[in-house]
Parts: structure tokens; sequence; C-alpha cells
């Protein structure tokens, strides 16, 4: 059995399984500058998972529910937003922390995410929630751990033990191209996660495999940052999974 899993850039990944189902997580592909393909271009989706309404991670939720008719998890403040733009409530699962679902006969297990999650809704009033990072079930052998933006927080081994995720992605860098959307006096000096923060993640998510993501340009100084922790860590003989870094249009086979 073979699992392929593209990257568009920033945090949005399409997982195909062995038995050719299309599950998106956090597509955010027409307004990604990184992004080799437009929502449009998607021929099949099963499954689109949200974990949290920040523009660059709920990204093309709406137009790709709206034309494809593929069901959506999310939080109960982006299922607001979706209700509210005309997307069908039965195609919508709200979910949180704990409550595992299965949905288009794929099994989500969403976890504990340290982050925020705000939007506006039609009316002019805001909407707010709480992010989830998801545990995918792809196919025997292969759990995706998706962050959702999480910080560090040290019940991400908790996470390791009770699900085990062999594959995931961690934020480790601020995709520069797209900061100029979130205003504000100053400057982000960290994402969600620094590059070491990160590393630590992977680590104590037990990952076999860990993608970095949050970035458009594969070659900034925070994925060589990762790399090099990473790399030391493994050189100091503490267990670290392998790192694979993808640009966007990359796909891997696991």
């Amino acid at each position: 059995m073979t699992t392929k899993i593209r990257f568009f850039g920033v945090a949005g990944y399409e997982i195909v399984t062995s038995a050719g189902q299309h599950i998106l997580l956090d597509p955010f592909i027409d307004e990604n500058p990184g992004s080799p393909v437009k929502s449009a271009q998607l021929e099949r989706v099963d499954l689109i998972c949200v974990s949290h309404a920040a523009f660059d991670h709920l990204g093309d939720t709406e137009a790709i529910a709206r034309r494809t008719g593929a069901p959506v998890i999310c939080g109960g403040e982006v299922k607001a937003y979706l209700t509210a733009k005309g997307i069908p409530a039965e195609q919508i699962r709200a979910t949180v922390w704990g409550i595992c679902v299965e949905v288009a006969g794929i099994r989500v297990q969403p976890v504990e995410c340290h982050h925020w999650s705000q939007l506006m809704l039609p009316n002019g009033t805001y909407a707010s929630g709480v992010p989830m990072g998801f545990v995918v079930y792809a196919d025997p052998g292969v759990r995706f751990y998706h962050y959702g933006d999480t910080a560090l927080f040290s019940d991400l081994k908790l996470i390791a033990e009770l699900y085990k995720p062999t594959i995931g992605c961690v934020g480790i860098a601020n995709p520069v191209e797209i900061t100029h959307r979130v205003s504000g006096p100053g400057h982000l000096v960290t994402a969600e996660m620094s590059p070491r923060e990160g590393a630590l993640a992977a680590q104590w998510l037990g990952l076999t495999t860990v993608l970095p993501c949050h970035y458009i340009n594969a070659d900034c100084d925070d994925v060589r940052a990762f790399e090099g922790c990473i790399a030391d860590m493994r050189a100091r003989g503490e267990p670290v999974p392998r790192s694979i870094v993808m640009r966007p249009g990359d796909v891997i086979a696991v």
C-alpha cells in the first residue's frame, strides 16, 4: 500500500490514500503565492479538514466544498462561517479535541492545539472557537499528524502515546510572502514554534518522518535552522525522525 502526500505550501496538504481517496488539510491554495495549482484544478476531493479559521489555513475551503460537495471536518466557528456562506450544515462535521470522527470512511482524531481561532462572519460579527490538530488514519500503518498551528506543549508526548502518529508536519517558520496580511506594530520574531521547538515537537510526537512546514520558500533560514537542530539531536544520540523538506508542489510516497 502506498499513501501519497502533496504539499501546497504554508500548512496545506493533500493526502491520497492507497484506495484513491483525496483528503485536503488546511487548503490555502488560490492566494498562496507558492502553490503550483489552483483549487479549481483539484479534480477529486473526498474530505476537507480545517484546523482553525486563520486565512492561511481555512483557505479555499468554502469554494472547494461548494464545487465538489466534499464533507468538511472543522470546529464550531468554522462551521458557523461556512453555513453563513451557504454551505449546507449537513455537509459539515463540527468536532473538537478528543471527539474522534469518521467521515467519508476516513477516521480523523482531533487533538489538542495551543493557538487561537477567530474570524468575521458575513454579518460583521466575530466567531471564535477551539483550534485543533489532527491525526488522520490514512492507511494501515500511516497516521498523519497535522499540527494545526500549535505552539509547543508537553502533552504532545501524550498524543504520541495515545494515537501513535507515524508521519506529520510541524510549523517552524513564518511565510514572509504573506505576513504583511497580519497587521500590528513591530514584527514577528518566530512562528508558533521556533525551529528548535519544532524539532522537540517532532521528537516528542514519536514521528518516524517529520515534514517541517509553514513556509513557502523552503530555502529560508528557519528551515535550515530546523534541519540543524534535527542533525544536532541525532549527533547526540537522541531519537529523532527523518526530516523531509518539501517544496510547494512536491509529492512523497509513504
